[in-house]
This record gives structure tokens, sequence and C-alpha cells, in this order.
């Protein structure tokens, strides 16, 4: 049956039409002899959007984490982030194979850690130990089902940092949701972490591209960085634009997407065949299935209706809420969910 409703990620939304049009009316220009004015002006709104001095635009987060990561460290160092974080299971082993660094990884609720777990996870001053130089967070937890972090945990955190020398880094492939979802300013963020990754992709909707923030000091070597990893960029600006358009125009518009998942979320709830679910703050549910389903059953079961979700594990399943998804294919999916046995 042709798709109706695609849940398994929203990294499958597509340019609106305003969107498109800013992309095809852009301005462009040589982005590696730093020419590209699009390119330059996404860089400039979203430094200054969050405090900070300078930003380089990536193609992906993937590749935003990687080079915060390298920059921060040295070839041996080690790097604390959660056990589900993104740069450390779906980055392809990058902290390794890009910094020369080890994950060391904390089992937190939901994905979020503690500035207690963190300060016991720094390695004492020992040539037997591998220097500990960078603490990641992840915001939204991705794995976590899209949970936030308490604002003022991650300001505990930020002083653990500061008080051992650490860097503080952030993925923020969902950062716009979490900052819609708790009511927080990216000003507050810019002013807590050293440098911040931020997704343009996800639920703002723009087909490729992440923001790198930092001090102009550490994006001057980001950008060196970048360069090494193949991601010099030429007419970039076409992409650039698109960022632009997000930004100024599709922040505010995620609660509707975190309305729509605590819907689908109620829906499901209330069916016998769906167990633990993660608390749904912003646009991913995550949740396990019961007799007389597995993840792949459900998941075909939904998918003869038109409805497409993400198999996790063999009895878990994620559901992502996006741009695309039209209040119709919503009233859609609960029906389906509703009159399953």
């Amino acid at each position: 049956m042709k798709t109706i409703a695609d849940f398994r990620s929203d990294t499958f939304t597509k340019p609106t039409p305003g969107m498109l049009d800013a992309m095809m009316l852009a301005e462009v220009g040589d982005d590696v002899f730093g020419e590209d004015p699009a390119v330059n002006e996404l860089e400039a709104i979203v430094a200054g959007l969050f405090g900070k001095a300078a930003a380089l635009y990536c193609p992906s987060g993937t590749m935003s984490n990687q080079i915060a990561i390298k920059v921060h460290t040295l070839p041996g160092d080690e790097v604390i982030c959660s056990d589900l974080a993104h740069v450390f299971v779906y980055e392809g082993g990058g902290i390794a194979f890009n910094a020369g660094c080890q994950a060391r990884t904390l089992h937190g609720e939901r994905g979020l850690l503690t500035a207690k777990q963190v300060e016991a996870a720094i390695n004492p001053d020992d040539v037997h130990r591998a220097r500990t130089s960078l603490v990641c967070l992840e915001n939204t937890a991705n794995r976590g089902g899209g949970a936030c972090y308490d604002f003022q945990e991650i300001l505990r955190i930020r002083d653990v940092c500061k008080a051992h020398g650490l860097g503080f880094h952030l993925d923020g492939a969902r950062l716009f949701n979490a900052l819609v979802a708790k009511g927080e300013t990216p000003t507050q963020y810019g002013a807590a972490f050293d440098t911040i990754s931020i997704c343009l992709n996800k639920g703002l909707g723009c087909p490729m591209g992440s923001v790198l923030v930092g001090s102009e000091a550490f994006i001057k070597e980001a950008r060196r960085v970048r360069k090494k990893l193949g991601g010099g960029l030429r007419q970039a600006g076409f992409m650039a634009a698109a960022g632009i358009y997000a930004v100024e125009h599709q922040v505010a518009r995620l609660d509707e997407d975190h309305c729509n998942a605590r819907d689908i979320a109620d829906a499901l709830l209330s069916r016998p065949f769906v167990g633990q679910m993660w608390p749904v703050e912003t646009n991913i549910i995550i949740f396990e299935l019961l007799a007389p389903y597995t993840a792949a059953s459900f998941a075909e079961k939904l998918a003869a209706q038109g409805i497409r979700v993400g198999v996790i594990s063999p009895t878990q399943i994620r559901m992502v809420t996006h741009l695309d998804i039209t209040p119709d294919m919503v009233q859609h999916t609960l029906d389906a969910i509703l009159h399953l046995h």
C-alpha cells in the first residue's frame, strides 16, 4: 500500500514551498573562499542566536559533532557521554576514527547524565589512565524518547567541567525541540556550553546541514578540520538558504509535532498490547510491544494501512512526528491504532 504517513524519522521531512523559494533565490559563492553570502548569513544568524562569536556550516550533524570532538581533544584522550548518545552509538565509531579518543559511556535515565555521574567518571591525573578532556551531552536524547535535560542539571555539569578543565559540547540535533518544549532560550545554552552542534535537517525540515557554534578560535580550527574531513563546501548557499528560512519560520511550529506525538502516545497506551513507553516530552515515541505483537508484526500491520514506523529492537517501536505529518495523517494513525486487535 502507498505510504500515507511516515513516522520512521523526522529526517524524512521535505522542504516546504517557502523554503524551496528561498533556496532558488539564494545568492551563492564559494564557501571554501569564505565568499558564499547565504552561508555567511546563516553562520552569523545562528552564532548570534546562541550568543556565540562564530559558527561553521557543515553537511551533517555527525560531521559537526565529530569536528567538535576532534578540536576539543588530543589522540588518546577520553570523552564522557551517555551509553545511548548519538556520538557513541550512531556515528560509525567516529570518536576513535576521527579523534583517536576512547569513550567513557555512562548509563543515565533515558540517556540523560547527572553532574554527580560525570564527576565520578573523570579520570585522575595518572599516566596509566586516559586523560579525560571532554563531556558530550545530547538534548533532546534521541534513544531516550526525545527526553529533555533539566537546565539546572546542565549548569551543574558545566560547573564540573569548568572545575576540571574539560570541554563541554552539546549534540543539539533536536535542540530546538527541547527549547520549545521547555520554554528555554538559545542564549541560555550558548552560555552553558563551549560548543553546540545544531541540526537543520530534522524537525526544522532542511534537506541537509548542521551549524557548529563556538568561540572564534575554536571555529577557526574547526574549519580546518572540516576541510580535512572532506566538508569544504562550494556553492552551499542554496542549502544554507534553507537553514535561514527554517530558523526564521519553522521553530515555533515544533510544538505541533509535540502535540501530535502526545495524542498518538495516548492512543497507544490505551491498547492492551502496548507495554512500557518512555515519557513523551517532544516529538519521539518509543514503546514496547506485548503479545500478540512483536515490533516487526506491529510495523507490518500499520504498513498495510500506509503507516510506516521504526523497529528499533525485537520488541520496541519508535515513532517520530514532524512537519510533514498532517492532522489528517494523525487522525488516520489514531484510527488504525484503536482498531488493531
